[in-house]
C-alpha cells in the first residue's frame, strides 16, 4: 500500500468567487436556488447501489421561509442501519485492497466535480437548507469541500512515503492498512464541507463508513452523495442514512466491527457517545478510534493597545457571520475600559447597517437561525440579558419567528465575568462582552483561560510583547489562535482545525493529522540471510 513511482497534482486551495453584482457567477448561483427552490426533492437512504425510500419522511424547510416545503428525506430503520452495516463491511475488502491511486482518483474527480458543474448547485443546496448567504456557502460547500478533498489526497501520499530505515541484511516496511471494521461519521448541520469530509477522510485511506448527516443538512447532503457516485465511488463504501440518532448510534456502537468515530456537533453528544463506545469496549474486534470536534466559546481579548477599529471588525464578523453558528464563532469578548465607548460605536454602527433576509437577495448578511429549538434558546437567554441587574443588551435583541428563525444579532454587555452568556455556549448571533480595567491585562488572561472549551480564540495587540505574552498564557486556552484577526475562518491546509479540553479530540481536520487517525500500520521484516543457529557469540568458550 505504499506510494509507488505516482505523482498526483500538488493541492492548492480553490479560488473563492466574489459573486458581485453583474458576475456570471452570481447569476449561475441565483439561477440554481430558483430551480431547488421551486423543486421537491424524495431523499432517499443511500445504502450499497440502493436508494431506499422507506415511506416514513421528514419534511424539509428553509430556516429563513420555515412553511415552504422542500421536500422529504426517508428515515431508516434499525433492519437498515444493520443492513448499511453489513453493506460496508462487504465492500470493505475489495475497497481496501484497491491500490491507493485508484481511490485518489475518486476524491480527486469529486473536487474538480464541485469546483466545475456542481459549485453552483451544492452552494444553492446549502443557502437553501442551512440559510447561508452566498459568500458563506461559496467558501464552505464550495471552497473548503474542495480542498479538503484535494488535500487529503496530498496528505494521503505524504504518509504512504514514509518508510523506515532498512540495512542490507533486512528489508523494512510499513504497510498502511485501513482499520479493521467501519467507521461512523456524525456530521453536523453548519459546514457542509465537514458533511462530506467525515466520511470521506478515512474511505481515502480505505476505511467503509456509515454516514450520519444532521437532519439539517440532508438538503445538501444529497448534492454530496450524488457527486461521490459521479466520481465513481464505489457502491457500500459510503452510506448515508438518516433518521432517530439514538436508534442509529445504538446499533453501530454495538457492533463488533465498529473501528471509529469520527465526529462534529455538541459536546454533550460526544460525550455520551464515548461513554458508550467505552460501555461497550468488551464486544469490539479493535479498540475504536474516536475523534471529535464539539464546542466552543471562543474569545476575542483585546489589548488596550489594539487598534479600535480592527476589534470592532473583528467582533462584528467573528461573533456574526452564519449567524454565530459556527463552532469558531466568537461568543465572548473582553475590551479594556478605556477602549469601549470606541469600539461600541464602531459595533452598533456595524450591525445597524446588517440587512436581514433570505440569502436568495444577496445584499443581506445576515439570515435565519437553523431550526425552532435554536431560535427559542436564543429568546431566552436575550430576554434575560433585559431583565438580568448585571447585564444590557448594547444593541439588537430582537427576534421574529413568523416567516424565518430570525434572531437580530445581538450584543450583551456586563459586568459579571462568569455570567451566563460568557459561559453558555449558544451557537447563534449574540455576543457577550466584559470590560477589564487597563491596568488588569495579566489578570485578564487568567479569565480568559479559565474556561471548560479550547476551541479558538483571538487576541488583538499593536504592542508585541502583550501579544507574546498573551501566546504563551493562552497556549491550552484554544486549538486555533489568532493575533490581530477573528477567531473564525481556518484555511485548509493553512489553518489545521481543532481544539482540546471540552471541545474535541484535536486531531486537526484539514491536516495529516487527521488522516493517521484513519490506518492502522503494519510492519514487515524481511530477513534475506535466515540465521540457523541460535547461539550467540557471548556464548562462546
Amino acid at each position: 500500500m505504499g506510494k509507488g513511482v505516482f505523482q498526483v497534482p500538488q493541492a492548492v486551495n480553490e479560488p473563492v468567487k466574489s459573486y458581485a453584482p453583474g458576475t456570471p457567477e452570481r447569476e449561475a448561483v441565483l439561477k440554481a436556488y430558483k430551480e431547488l427552490y421551486n423543486s421537491k426533492v424524495d431523499v432517499p437512504l443511500y445504502i450499497g447501489g440502493e436508494e431506499i425510500r422507506t415511506g416514513d419522511t421528514a419534511p424539509m424547510n428553509p430556516p429563513h421561509d420555515h412553511q415552504h416545503h422542500l421536500g422529504d428525506y426517508h428515515k431508516a430503520s434499525k433492519e437498515h442501519v444493520e443492513k448499511a452495516i453489513q453493506t460496508a463491511l462487504d465492500a470493505r475488502e475489495k475497497w481496501a485492497n484497491l491500490e491507493w491511486e485508484q481511490r485518489a482518483a475518486v476524491f480527486l474527480k469529486a473536487a474538480e466535480l464541485i469546483a466545475g458543474p456542481y459549485r453552483y448547485k451544492i452552494n444553492a443546496a446549502t443557502m437553501i437548507g442551512q440559510s447561508k448567504n452566498i459568500f458563506q456557502a461559496e467558501i464552505d460547500s464550495a471552497c473548503e469541500l474542495i480542498d479538503f478533498l484535494r488535500f487529503n489526497v496530498e496528505y494521503m501520499t505524504r504518509i504512504y512515503e514514509e518508510q523506515p530505515e532498512s540495512s542490507s541484511e533486512a528489508w523494512n516496511r510499513l504497510e498502511y492498512r485501513p482499520l479493521e471494521g467501519f467507521v461512523y461519521a456524525v456530521t453536523p448541520f453548519n459546514f457542509t464541507a465537514i458533511a462530506g469530509n467525515l466520511p470521506s477522510a478515512p474511505a481515502m485511506l480505505g476505511n467503509v463508513a456509515i454516514w450520519k448527516p444532521s437532519d439539517s443538512q440532508v438538503y445538501s447532503a444529497q448534492v454530496i452523495m450524488e457527486v461521490f457516485k459521479e466520481a465513481g465511488l464505489p457502491d457500500g463504501v459510503i452510506n448515508m442514512v438518516m433518521g432517530d440518532p439514538k436508534m442509529i448510534s445504538d446499533v453501530i456502537l454495538e457492533h463488533r466491527d465498529f473501528a471509529g468515530l469520527h465526529f462534529t456537533g455538541s459536546t454533550t453528544v460526544f460525550k455520551n457517545l464515548w461513554k458508550q463506545i467505552g460501555e461497550n469496549i468488551h464486544n469490539y474486534r479493535s479498540y475504536p478510534r474516536i475523534v471529535g470536534e464539539t464546542g466552543g466559546k471562543d474569545f476575542i481579548l483585546a489589548h488596550p493597545s489594539a487598534n479600535p477599529k480592527q476589534v470592532a471588525t473583528a467582533i462584528s464578523r467573528g461573533a456574526f457571520e452564519f449567524q454565530g453558528q459556527k463552532c469558531s464563532a466568537a461568543s465572548r469578548v473582553y475590551i479594556p475600559k478605556s477602549m469601549w465607548e470606541e469600539v461600541k460605536g464602531f459595533v452598533v454602527e456595524d450591525v445597524k447597517s446588517f440587512k436581514m433576509g433570505s440569502p436568495e437577495d444577496m445584499s443581506n448578511f445576515i439570515t435565519a437561525v437553523i431550526h425552532e429549538a435554536s431560535f427559542d434558546k436564543l429568546a431566552k437567554f436575550i430576554d434575560a440579558a433585559k431583565n438580568d441587574s448585571d447585564a444590557e443588551i448594547v444593541v439588537g435583541g430582537n427576534y421574529d419567528k413568523s416567516k424565518g428563525w430570525f434572531i437580530e444579532p445581538t450584543v450583551i454587555l456586563t459586568d459579571n465575568p462568569k455570567y451566563s452568556t460568557m459561559c453558555t455556549e449558544l451557537f447563534g448571533p449574540v455576543v457577550t462582552v466584559f470590560l477589564y480595567e487597563d491596568d488588569q491585562w495579566n489578570e485578564t488572561l487568567k479569565l480568559v483561560d479559565d474556561s471548560e472549551y479550547a476551541l479558538t480564540g483571538a487576541i488583538l495587540s499593536q504592542d508585541r510583547y502583550a501579544a507574546a505574552e498573551a501566546t504563551k498564557a493562552l497556549q491550552n486556552a484554544a486549538g486555533n489562535f489568532y493575533i490581530n484577526d477573528k477567531p473564525t475562518g481556518a484555511v485548509v491546509g493553512q489553518q489545521p482545525f481543532g481544539g482540546a479540553r471540552g471541545s474535541g479530540t484535536n486531531d486537526k481536520a484539514g491536516s495529516i493529522l487527521n488522516l493517521y487517525r484513519w490506518i492502522s500500520p503494519r510492519t514487515i521484516k524481511e530477513t534475506f540471510v535466515t540465521p540457523t543457529d541460535y547461539r550467540y557469540p557471548f556464548l562462546e568458550e
